[in-house]
C-alpha cells in the first residue's frame, strides 16, 4: 500500500477517535452551532495536521498521546474564543484574500516611543484613521528581562504585557478598539526561543529535567563544536558561536541570537505542545496576525546550518493547522531574512499567508545608491510572484537593520559583483563614499571582513539629515522627493505596504541612543526613537518638511485606496530601455490595469511612447497621482527627478 493511502487511513481512524472523545467530552456542554462549526473545521484540518505532527514526532511512542492534548488544547481554545472573534473568523473564511485589498495600509511601532503605553495607543486610534491605517503591528510588547533584551524579543511571560504598558486587559481593549475601527491588531509570535527568566528556562536552571528538555543543553563543548561547525554567527558582537556557558548550571546552552535568549527543542512535542498554548492564548486576546520571529532557525539538525530546514516549514504548517482549526481568522506573517529562494518558501496558505519582502526593501535602497534599476528590475521579473491567496508586505525599513539580500546569481547575470556590492552599499549608506547622501550607522560591522547591515531612518537614509545641515533647499527638495519616491513604489507594486511610524513625517536618526547602557551597543536604536508630537503636529503646517512628506504620503494614500487595480498580486516588471526608469504593471481583480514609472534619478529621463505602446498600451493616460493627462502621441514621456507615475487608461 503506498504510504501516503496509509497516512490517511491511519488520521481517519485517529480523528474518529478522537471526535468521539471530544464530543463526550465538550458536546452536550456547548451550543449545538458552536460544537457543528469546532467539528466541521477539526474534520476539514485535522488530516494537515497530523501529517505535520507525524513527520515530527511519528518516531515516539507516545505520538497520539501528544496529538491528543494538542487537539484538546485546540478544543478548549475555540470553546473560550470571544463572540466577537468568533463572528470575525466567519466573515474572514467568507472572504479569504481580504488583506489583498486595495485599501490595506499598515502601520508598526513600538509602544512605549510611541504613546506610552496601551491606554496610549487607544487615544492615537484617530490619528491611525487619518492616516488610513488598516493593520497596526505592535513591536514586542510582553514581559522581558530589564535591560538588554532584544527589544522585547527576549520573552519572559507570553501571557503578561510589560507593566510599564499595561496588562492583558488593556491588549485585549486595545484590540476590540482598534478592530471596531477597521484595524486589525498584529503582535510578535518569538517562537525560535524565550528569555533565559521565562518559568520554562528558570525551572531548567533549578535542576528539573522534564524542563531542561526544552532547551538544548550540554554539559561539554563536544556537541556545540560539533554543531558550531555548519552555523554561521547572527550577532558576532555580541557573542561568537551560538552557544552560551552557563556556570551556575555547568551546562552550554544553544543561544543564537543572545546569551539571554535560549533557543526552544522542538524536538520535544511538549514544546510544540505548549508554544501552540500561547499561540491560542494571544488570538483569543484579539491578533488577527502574527509575525512569526526568527522561523527559519526553529529546528536543528547536526551538519547542516541549521536555517530554513525541511522541519521547520513542517513546523509553521502545524502551528498553521492549529490555528484553522481554533482561530481561522488569524494568519501567518513570515518574517525570514535569508536568501530570496528561501523566503519564498515559507509564502503558502499552509504556512505564511503574509511574509515581508526582504528583497525589494534591499533593491529599492540599491536602486536610489546607484541610480540604476537593473537589479531591481531582473530580481523581481522573476522572485516576486506568490501563491495568489497570499501577498507580500511591502515595507522601506521596518525596526530591524536593513540587510543586502540580494541574490548574487542575479547580480552575476548582470556583471555585478555581489561581494564587492555589498561592501559598497555598506559604504554609501554610513556616509563614508564620497558623495553619498546618505546618513546611517553600520550594525554588526567585522571589521576583518567589511561585512555589515545598515542602521537609520528613512529619511536619514535618503538624504534628508545631510540636506538639512547643509541647508541647501535643492538637496533638501530631492531628499523629500526620494522619500515620495519610496513610498509611491511600496503603495502600488502589489501587496500590502508598511510604514515605520514616524517615517510619515520625516523622523530623522536618534543618536541620544548611545547614551543608554541597555542600548549603546546596538546600533539599531539610532531609528527607533520616540515620536515627538509637537513634530507630529507639524504635519499639518505644508510649509514644514513634516508636512511636506505627509501630506505627499496621505495623498498617495487616498489614491492608492481608490485604485481598484492596486488590488492583489498581480504584476509584470517592464523593460523600457533605460536604466534609471522602473516600470510595472499592475492588473487588480477587477481586470483593471495601472502602469507605473519611476525615475531613480536626480535628472529628467525620456521615455520613448513606442517602448509603451510595445506592451499594448493605449495612447492616454490618466496619472493618478498628478490628476493630469499623458498622452502617447508625442515622441516620448519625460519623468521629472525622482517622479513617480501611476498611470490608468
Amino acid at each position: 500500500m503506498h504510504e501516503s493511502v496509509k497516512v490517511h487511513r491511519e488520521a481517519q481512524r485517529t480523528f474518529q477517535r478522537l471526535l468521539s472523545q471530544l464530543e463526550m467530552e465538550f458536546a452536550a456542554v456547548v451550543p449545538n452551532d458552536v460544537w457543528t462549526t469546532f467539528r466541521r473545521r477539526l474534520e476539514e484540518h485535522f488530516a494537515d495536521l497530523f501529517t505535520c505532527l507525524l513527520e515530527l514526532y511519528g518516531d515516539r511512542y507516545d505520538f497520539l498521546y501528544h496529538l491528543e492534548r494538542i487537539v484538546a488544547e485546540a478544543a478548549q481554545s475555540w470553546l473560550a474564543r470571544s463572540d466577537e472573534l468568533k463572528a470575525l473568523d466567519r466573515v474572514r473564511e467568507q472572504e479569504p484574500r481580504w488583506f489583498q485589498s486595495e485599501k490595506m495600509l499598515g502601520g508598526v511601532y513600538y509602544v512605549d516611543l510611541f504613546a506610552g503605553d496601551l491606554q496610549g495607543m487607544r487615544d492615537k486610534i484617530p490619528y491611525f484613521k487619518e492616516l488610513g491605517l488598516t493593520y497596526l503591528h505592535l513591536m514586542p510588547l510582553f514581559r522581558a528581562p530589564e535591560g538588554d533584551n532584544d527589544g522585547g524579543y527576549a520573552v519572559s511571560d507570553y501571557r503578561q504585557v510589560d507593566s510599564k504598558l499595561g496588562s492583558m486587559d488593556d491588549l485585549r481593549a486595545l484590540a476590540t478598539a482598534l478592530r471596531e475601527n477597521g484595524i486589525s491588531l498584529v503582535l510578535d509570535f518569538v517562537f525560535n526561543h524565550t528569555a533565559d527568566e521565562h518559568r520554562w528556562a528558570l525551572a531548567a536552571q533549578a535542576g528539573q529535567e522534564q524542563y531542561a528538555d526544552y532547551y538544548f543543553l550540554f554539559p561539554d563543548r563536544t556537541l556545540p563544536d560539533a554543531y558550531d561547525r555548519t552555523l554561521r554567527e547572527i550577532f558576532p558582537d555580541q557573542h561568537a558561536g551560538s552557544f552560551t556557558y552557563r556556570p551556575d548550571m555547568k551546562r552550554w546552552v544553544w543561544t543564537t541570537f543572545n546569551a539571554f535568549q535560549w533557543d526552544l527543542n522542538y524536538r520535544n512535542p511538549e514544546v510544540f505542545r505548549d508554544m501552540a498554548a500561547e499561540m491560542l492564548f494571544l488570538a483569543n486576546a484579539g491578533a488577527e496576525v502574527l509575525r512569526l520571529d526568527a522561523l527559519a532557525f526553529t529546528w536543528k539538525e547536526l551538519g547542516t546550518s541549521c536555517e530554513s530546514l525541511p522541519k521547520a516549514h513542517t513546523l509553521v504548517r502545524a502551528f498553521n493547522a492549529v490555528l484553522r482549526i481554533a482561530a481561522p481568522s488569524l494568519l501567518f506573517k513570515s518574517e525570514a531574512i535569508v536568501h530570496p529562494d528561501e523566503v519564498i518558501r515559507y509564502i503558502s496558505a499552509g504556512e505564511c499567508q503574509l511574509s515581508y519582502n526582504p528583497l525589494l526593501m534591499a533593491l529599492l535602497w540599491n536602486s536610489l545608491a546607484t541610480r540604476e534599476v537593473r537589479l531591481l528590475r531582473y530580481s523581481l521579473s522573476h522572485r516576486f510572484r506568490i501563491p495568489n491567496d497570499c501577498a507580500w508586505v511591502n515595507y522601506i525599513r521596518c525596526h530591524d537593520d536593513i540587510g543586502w539580500t540580494f541574490d548574487d546569481g542575479d547580480a552575476s547575470a548582470l556583471g555585478i559583483n555581489g561581494y564587492d556590492h555589498r561592501h559598497f552599499l555598506n559604504s554609501f549608506y554610513t556616509g563614508r563614499f564620497l558623495g553619498s547622501f546618505a546618513r546611517g550607522l553600520p550594525f554588526q560591522e567585522n571589521p576583518r571582513t567589511g561585512d555589515a547591515r545598515i542602521s537609520g531612518t528613512q529619511a536619514s537614509l535618503a538624504g534628508l539629515e545631510q540636506a538639512l545641515r547643509s541647508g541647501n533647499p535643492n538637496e533638501i527638495e530631492l531628499a523629500v522627493r526620494r522619500i515620495l519616491l519610496l513610498n509611491a513604489i511600496i503603495f502600488s507594486i502589489g501587496g500590502m505596504p508598511l510604514i515605520y511610524l514616524g517615517d510619515e513625517i520625516g523622523v530623522l536618526n536618534d543618536y541620544g541612543y548611545a547614551d543608554d547602557p541597555g542600548k549603546t551597543d546596538d546600533s539599531r536604536w539610532v531609528h527607533r526613537a520616540r515620536i515627538d508630537w509637537a513634530q507630529m503636529a507639524r504635519r499639518a503646517e505644508p510649509d514644514t518638511i513634516e508636512g511636506r512628506i505627509y501630506g505627499g504620503l496621505a495623498h498617495l494614500i487616498a489614491v492608492r485606496k481608490a485604485t481598484p487595480a492596486i488590488a492583489g498580486n498581480d504584476m509584470d516588471v517592464l523593460n523600457l530601455g533605460n536604466d534609471h526608469l522602473f516600470a510595472f504593471v499592475r492588473t487588480g481583480h477587477n481586470g483593471q490595469r495601472l502602469l507605473v514609472l519611476a525615475n531613480f534619478s536626480e535628472h529628467t529621463q525620456p521615455v520613448p511612447s513606442n517602448e509603451l505602446r510595445v506592451y499594448g498600451l493605449r495612447y492616454a493616460f490618466h496619472d493618478r497621482i498628478s490628476g493630469h493627462t499623458v498622452e502617447l502621441g508625442s515622441e516620448q514621456v519625460v519623468l521629472e527627478p525622482y517622479q513617480v507615475l501611476w498611470l490608468t487608461p
